[in-house]
């Protein structure tokens, strides 16, 4: 305010036109708004997920005393925030959709290609929706050859893997159960892992060697490669006697099915998305591959498919790089601008959306956003995927805005040493969408 006392000495204000008045107003008014870098002191992040509340960042955010029009009001404001000096030393890309206008409310830097982090389980969600379909069902089948004689099978049992990350101790009794059902309490032959379904890499395509990640095979139980283990452990349990030996082979097409467990894909997205569980979100990369009918499924599968969508909605695959479904590879790149294009198409689509939005975390209320955004404007109205790595943070979804329409955005911090300080900008980001003028 300094400069603009002496400034306004060297004119004589009564001279100028109204017009240049009201802009002589607005530009003091802009020297006097604290901007993000001013205010970042007063986040308060006692966790990696929670960050200022909507009141505070309104006492900071809107205390300017312009009056304009929405959506010129949100412009103006996020102008504001990008004027921080975190900025000096990293990148933003974030671009706003307002769905009801049909148009972009606001963009920045939208098309600078980035590390995604944890939201390309965003693209991986919508592209299994889109490819699959809502009523998709992850399956895990126990199957048999031989024949059986006074209670014994003496032939080969299957355990067939289709890379269910739900699997669990009640469906690996209900196989142990199928085959009590069929009167033998004796096995004599051997008991075989079928993992054919996808291939033999254990790990992500540029995923770090020390991040101690779930193994990537089709055939779990509660998450973890110890299929067979447990399979014969509960047998022997159950009071069947086995003489077999354990080993991997393929189930021949003459085998006969006993069991097949299922679970719903919005099990899966629900806590691939509400939790940001990787290796949900790689089961259903798989799930995406082997669609295309390809034996085994493969990464490459999947990546095709995930191109295929991003031509669908008017962009150019070749201008992006994917590598996993999770978003821990550091070979995935790509931009805002595709994460709101994939979003739009989404809401559109009400077999997408229905399957979507129910599935992500809600700002106050649960999954990763449960300790973040928790004031008045964004608490509940806020539904997105959050995402982090070493100098990475990310958010995208959706929310309301107080003249009522629905916006999708995404936002993509990259090179922030401290993640709250990027948390801390996207949380203001979208309190500036959601608050009234």
């Amino acid at each position: 305010m300094v400069f603009f006392y002496y400034f306004c000495k060297q004119i004589d204000v009564s001279y100028m036109g109204m017009g240049k008045i009201r802009w002589l107003f607005l530009l003091m008014t802009l020297f006097s708004l604290p901007t993000f870098a001013q205010v970042e002191n007063e986040v308060i992040d006692d966790g990696d997920n929670e960050s200022v509340s909507d009141s505070a960042m309104v006492d900071t955010l809107f205390n300017d005393s312009i009056s304009l029009p929405w959506p010129e009001n949100v412009q103006y404001r996020l102008r504001n925030l990008l004027k921080s000096d975190m900025f000096e030393t990293s990148q933003v890309g974030l671009m706003v959709y307002d769905l009801d206008a049909d148009s972009a409310l606001f963009a920045y830097n939208e098309r600078q290609l980035m590390r995604p982090a944890s939201t390309m389980k965003l693209i991986t969600a919508v592209t299994a929706i889109d490819k699959l379909g809502g009523d998709y069902q992850f399956k895990t089948e126990l199957c048999y050859t031989g024949k059986i004689e006074n209670r014994k099978l003496t032939g080969d049992i299957y355990c067939v893997g289709g890379f269910d990350p739900r699997f669990n101790s009640d469906d690996l009794n209900a196989f142990v159960e199928g085959i009590r059902k069929m009167g033998v309490d004796t096995i004599e032959g051997h008991l075989y892992a079928d993992r054919s379904m996808k291939d033999e890499k254990a790990y992500g395509e540029g995923w770090c060697w020390d991040d101690k990640n779930k193994v990537l095979t089709p055939l779990l139980i509660g998450g973890k490669d110890i299929f067979m283990g447990r399979f014969l452990n509960a047998l022997v349990e159950h009071g069947i006697f086995v003489d077999a030996s354990i080993d991997d082979k393929k189930k021949p097409n003459g085998a006969y099915c006993i069991v097949a467990r299922f679970h719903t894909i919005d099990q899966i997205l629900m806590r691939m998305l509400k939790e940001s569980d990787n290796l949900y979100a790689e089961a259903t990369f798989y799930q995406i591959a082997a669609s295309t009918g390809s034996r085994p499924a493969t990464a490459r599968n999947a990546r095709t498919v995930i191109r295929g969508l991003v031509e669908k909605i008017g962009l150019d695959p070749s201008k992006y790089k994917f590598a996993d479904g999770s978003g821990l590879s550091l070979y995935n790149y790509l931009s805002a601008e595709l994460e709101v294009r994939l979003l739009r198409y989404a809401y559109r689509n009400k077999n997408i959306r229905n399957h979507l939005l129910p599935a992500l975390p809600i700002a106050g209320v649960d999954g990763t956003l449960k300790k973040r955004m928790r004031g008045s404007f964004t608490n509940g109205n806020v539904t997105a995927k959050t995402g982090t790595l070493t100098g990475i943070t990310s958010l995208a979804g959706f929310c309301r805005a107080a003249n009522g329409h629905a916006l999708c955005f995404a936002i993509i911090n990259q090179g922030v040493m401290h993640g709250r300080n990027g948390r801390a900008f996207q949380d203001r980001v979208c309190t500036v969408l959601c608050a009234p003028n």
